[in-house]
């Protein structure tokens, strides 16, 4: 969603605004070397030793001079042919929008995805949502950062959800199946990518490692749903869970930010997952020297198909399984709760009890007054 720029700012305002991104992108490229950084002392120190807030504790109005972790950057026209510095901006309490106005090649090429940037601007409340107008951004020197305030899961929090999810699938009896899950968790390179992957650039679990934990989470909603129903077959919705969003890895690069590969804006994750999986079942093949049971397979390429849910919002077949419906259940039900979660927690700073308007959710959120 974008915004226009006032019709009424003027030239000397845009000048001042340039000489601010310079100002910035200057001081922030001179790394840990220098000492006369844009805060005093040297330029390593003076940003892990401020004091920053939190995405979550932003307020409208407020002036921010921090940094923030850059996981996507788009420069983009407004409706009136100029430019615009669009990007991602995220800590572990959340993610916020920056957008800058008369935005050039040199202030998009002033960091990459992934970078540590230093923003000035000010918050606004646009339409429901915090945004900050970024008036100066540039790359900062990680060696000066503490990381730990822009990672949502900790090194011992992937290892934890790793071996839960390890442990979760081990309890799969079927054979066959069991064979397959082997084969996908044996790929070290898969699944390097798998745990730091997110689920998502902006809807949901957005950061790194966020699909492991979508997964770990459906893993154990299966688990509890799948013995109410003894005509699910718990086996194949838990294969379904594992291999549903597996495309994600190659649809995401998340090796630096979070944006779309080309195979991923061509294709989409159902159809690159599909891929995926029957590369691992032809490997199970290979390996054992027998054919893999086809009804077996068509049922887990299914649920991949299907686990959106409708037409309307990517799904190339209807859930027409008992297993697909219950993971485009679970799936919606994991996903609405940790986007509306994140919301709220965006929208911690705003006073009462109920969040903002959410135009494309069609409602706003009672978080409670106490």
């Amino acid at each position: 969603m974008s915004t226009s720029p006032s019709s009424d700012r003027d030239a000397s305002q845009s000048a001042e605004s340039a000489m601010r991104k310079n100002s910035l992108v200057h001081s922030a490229m001179q790394g840990s070397t220098q000492a006369s950084g844009r805060r005093g002392g040297s330029g390593r120190n003076s940003t892990r030793n401020s004091t920053r807030k939190q995405i979550t504790e932003l307020a409208a109005g407020a002036q921010v001079d921090q940094v923030f972790l850059a996981t996507r950057k788009q420069l983009r026209p407004n409706r009136n042919g100029q430019l615009y510095l669009q990007v991602e901006m995220a800590d572990r309490s959340g993610a916020i929008t920056g957008r800058m106005w008369n935005a050039s090649d040199e202030d998009f090429e002033a960091f990459d995805e992934g970078d540590f940037v230093r923003v000035e601007g000010t918050v606004q409340l646009y339409t429901g949502a915090l945004q900050v107008i970024v008036t100066a951004i540039g790359r900062v020197d990680p060696r000066s950062v503490d990381e730990a305030e822009f990672r949502v899961l900790s090194t011992a929090d992937v290892e934890r959800l790793t071996a839960e999810l390890t442990r979760l699938i081990g309890t799969v009896r079927s054979d066959a199946l069991r064979l397959l899950t082997d084969e996908v968790l044996a790929d070290t390179d898969l699944m390097a990518v798998f745990k730091r992957s997110p689920a998502g650039v902006k809807q949901h679990h957005a950061y790194a490692g966020g699909l492991l934990e979508h997964v770990v989470n459906l893993l154990h909603l299966a688990d509890l749903v799948a013995p109410r129903y003894p005509a699910v077959d718990r086996d194949l919705l838990l294969v379904g869970v594992l291999l549903h969003d597996i495309g994600k890895t190659l649809e995401l690069e998340s090796e630096r930010g979070f944006s779309y590969t080309d195979a991923g804006q061509l294709l989409g994750h159902v159809l690159l997952g599909l891929e995926l999986v029957d590369e691992k079942i032809r490997a199970v093949e290979d390996r054992t020297g027998q054919a893999f049971d086809v009804e077996t397979a068509v049922r887990i390429k299914h649920m991949i198909a299907s686990h959106h849910g409708e037409y309307a919002f990517g799904a190339p077949k209807l859930p027409m399984t008992l297993e697909a419906i219950a993971l485009h259940h679970l799936d919606q039900l994991d996903a609405r709760m940790a986007a509306t979660l994140q919301l709220m927690q965006n929208e911690a700073a705003l006073d009462g009890g109920w969040t903002q308007y959410h135009a494309n959710l069609g409602r706003k959120f009672f978080r409670g007054r106490g």
